[in-house]
């Protein structure tokens, strides 16, 4: 499917990238996406390290990683808490 000229210019105007940043939902998936990458990372190398230079059984590696998913989960659910709390409730 192709759009009309008129419909790609419209897309491409600076001000529908100022509307699309400026919504919350976008600006909470990208701050969610740029904390999940980090700690993604983090929990790999921690993973891979508890794997290769200790000398602890292959299931400490996996214990380490179903930890990480709930605490992941626990973290997560703090953050929208927090994030909830401080945004101005509309009445």
């Amino acid at each position: 499917m192709t759009l009309p000229a008129y419909q790609i210019r419209n897309i491409m105007e600076p001000g529908f990238w100022e509307r699309l940043r400026s919504n919350p939902l976008v600006q909470g998936f990208i701050l969610y996406s740029i904390f999940r990458a980090f700690y993604g990372a983090g929990i790999l190398l921690v993973t891979w390290f508890l794997a290769t230079e200790t000398e602890n059984p292959w299931w400490v590696s996996v214990l380490f990683l179903l930890a990480s998913m709930v605490f992941s989960r626990i973290l997560f659910r703090q953050i929208k808490k927090w994030r909830n709390s401080e945004s101005p409730s509309i009445e």
